[in-house]
Parts: structure tokens; sequence; C-alpha cells
């Protein structure tokens, strides 16, 4: 079942909360296998070196096998301003990854995902360099569709685009994303491929 975050508010060594951290969140931390060996608050767990825990990244696409992208809002503290894939988070501590992505997706973008199937899992490390926080992630995939007009939340998303392949690498030869993207969309290219089938490019 999935629990509720705790209610502490989390501060950084200064005493200063940094500007776009949501409160009290916690994370499910994990070993190497992903098997749940405890929790830790958002901010504390992406302090370098970071400690591994567990994650979800979607990638949805239209019918016409375009990838939804999300430039991320300039007022969060990680990885602000940046392009990155549809929708990336953590569950609560007890909370299936599946359900977290389809509720996080919702929350982001205003649309619930069709046809969401697992896309496997990676393990990944990414220092940011801006900010100085660490990505140790253990990462679950999920691929689908998506479909109705989006409403993204103005605080968590700046733009959103729909790009084919070709067009994602040109974005991503001149526009800057996020340092985990690559990593977790090559993991995920096989079932993308399954999803939008050999027209699609990716």
């Amino acid at each position: 079942m999935p629990t509720t975050p705790a209610t502490a508010a989390h501060t950084s060594s200064n005493g200063v909360q940094p500007s776009g951290v949501e409160p009290s969140i916690m994370l499910e931390l994990v070993d190497e296998d992903g098997r749940t060996i405890g929790t830790a608050e958002k901010l504390s767990a992406h302090l370098a070196p970071g400690r591994l825990h567990r994650a979800f990244s979607v990638f949805l696409f239209d019918e016409s096998g375009r990838l939804l992208l999300q430039r991320r809002a300039l007022g969060k503290y990680h990885s602000p301003g940046v392009w990155s894939n549809t929708c990336c988070g953590h569950p609560y501590p007890g909370e299936a990854p599946f359900a977290a992505a389809a509720r996080r997706t919702h929350e982001e973008l205003g649309v619930s995902p069709s046809l969401m199937a697992e896309a496997g899992t990676v393990r990944y490390n990414h220092p940011d360099p801006a900010s100085g926080l660490v990505e140790q992630e253990f990462n679950h995939l999920f691929v689908g569709m998506v479909q109705g007009p989006l409403r993204p939340d103005p605080e968590e998303i700046e733009d959103t685009a729909f790009v084919t392949a070709a067009e994602l690498t040109e974005r991503h030869a001149s526009a800057p994303f996020s340092a985990w993207f690559m990593t977790v969309l090559d993991a995920a290219r096989p079932a993308i491929k399954e999803l939008t089938g050999p027209a699609g490019g990716w």
C-alpha cells in the first residue's frame, strides 16, 4: 500500500530550504538488485555522493510515433530548464512504480497514459554539474501512448514538444537535456521500437 510523505520539511546544511524543493517527500532506498532497504528524504538522497533509490521514467508517444518531451520548469531545484523525457520521478515508499508513473504523469501533464507497459530497468549514477546533486537511481522504465490535450503544470513544466527520432537528434545536439535522458532512452529503446514499429525510426 502507498504511504503518505512524511511531514517534517528538509532544510539544507545552511538551514535554508532550496527554492523549488518539495518538503517532506520520502524516497525508497534500494540495493543494487532493486530490493528495498530503507527510506530517505528526497533532497538528502540526491546530495553527493547520492544514495541509490527507486525512480521511474516514462516515454509517451502520439499516434504518429512522436515522443513527448518536457522542458523542466525553471523553478525546479534539480536540472531546471532542461529538456527530458515525458515524465520522471520517484514512487513513494511502498508505492508500485507503475502506479507512481501513471500518477505523476497525470499530475505533471494533466493526461493519463494509455497502453502503458513496463520497459525494463536501468541503474545509473549521473551528477548534475549545475546543482551539484547526484542521481543514483534504480530506474523503472515505462512506454505508452498519450491521447487528449495536455494540461501541463507550470510549476513542473516550462514547455512540451512532440518530436520524431530525427528531430530529437537535432534538438539534443543544440539544446540542454537532463543528464539521465540518453541513459534512460537507450535502455527503453527495445520497448519503444515494439510500441512504435520499425517505421518510427527509434
